[in-house]
């Protein structure tokens, strides 16, 4: 059974930036896509961005392209999402997904997600 933690969130205020992180556990998921959802409060879930198992291919959502970027690190089964800029529209929790085969989803697993609270 895949696991994944999420960390790094927290209260920044605009302008400024924060690095999630999601570690997975229980299985190496090197071979697996892996992203970020997240979901504001009265919003519905939305799709941030994505990687493939190589990091070679990253999608986004568009209105967030260019301040937001997702990595991984294949030796530590972690995927990240640096955000910069940020601005009190990006305040919500924040999941992290992995999926064995679909890097544009649907996701199989799902982490408990870490909250983001972005002041003015």
């Amino acid at each position: 059974q895949v696991q994944l933690v999420e960390s790094g969130g927290g209260l920044v205020q605009a302008g400024g930036s924060l690095r999630l992180s999601c570690t997975a556990s229980g299985r190496t998921l090197s071979s697996y896509a892996m992203g970020w959802y997240r979901q504001a409060p009265g919003k519905e879930r939305e799709f941030v961005a994505s990687i493939d198992w190589s990091g070679g291919r990253t999608y986004y959502v568009q209105s967030l392209k260019g301040r937001f970027t997702i990595s991984r690190d294949n030796a530590k089964n972690t995927v990240y999402l640096q955000m910069n800029s940020m601005k009190p529209d990006d305040t919500a929790v924040y999941y992290c997904v992995a999926d064995q085969w679909n890097v544009a989803g649907p996701f199989d697993y799902w982490g408990q997600g870490t909250q983001v609270t972005v002041s003015s």
